[in-house]
């Protein structure tokens, strides 16, 4: 596994989305110890966040995923909703990526920030398994970037999709470790 050329993505942590995870589920602990060792090895930190325009114009009738939310979301403060939980704030230098759909890349300038920094190699983490993670992983693999996904730092609202994502399917494309293993790297 290289680490040259390497940042984390620390995507979909916002307060609004963890806190719809049974508490002990949230993999906070494990992405603020990913961050650490990104930092401590100079690597880029990434924040991803899903977040829309006021009243959600950019969510078509024809997208079942968001579509389902608009109606709920849509007197939503944007702003507050998409605000990174606390436990794992950027700092100033790091970097927020704003998307507009489940993938990292999709209505997004996330590759353009990773050309920047000559990015060759991603590390994921983030909620939920079976959203950003899933549709990143296989995005970032067809754009030939090496890939890393820290298992205990990733969480979905199923953790029998987790497990199986995170045991059979990721391992197609990525390697699939612990945020101990990779900070022994």
């Amino acid at each position: 596994m290289e680490n040259k050329n390497t940042a984390l993505l620390v995507m979909d942590m916002q307060a609004s989305i963890v806190s719809m995870l049974p508490v002990n589920a949230a993999p906070t602990s494990n992405v603020i110890k990913a961050i650490a060792h990104a930092r401590n090895n100079g690597f880029p930190v990434i924040y991803i966040v899903v977040g829309f325009r006021q009243g959600l114009p950019e969510v078509s009738s024809n997208n079942k995923g968001f579509s389902a939310s608009k109606e709920r979301l849509a007197n939503t403060d944007m702003n507050e909703w998409m605000k990174i939980d606390v436990a794992v704030a950027p700092q100033a230098n790091d970097i927020i990526v704003t998307k507009r759909r489940v993938s990292a890349f999709t209505g997004s300038d996330l590759e353009v920030v990773l050309r920047a920094f000559d990015v060759k190699h991603l590390v994921l983490t983030g909620v939920a398994t079976s959203g950003v993670v899933l549709s990143t992983v296989r995005e970032a693999a067809d754009k030939d970037y090496a890939l890393t996904v820290l298992s205990d730092a990733c969480a979905d609202g199923d953790e029998e999709v987790h497990r199986v994502l995170t045991t059979k399917v990721f391992t197609r494309q990525a390697d699939v470790i612990t945020t101990d293993e990779w900070s022994k790297l």
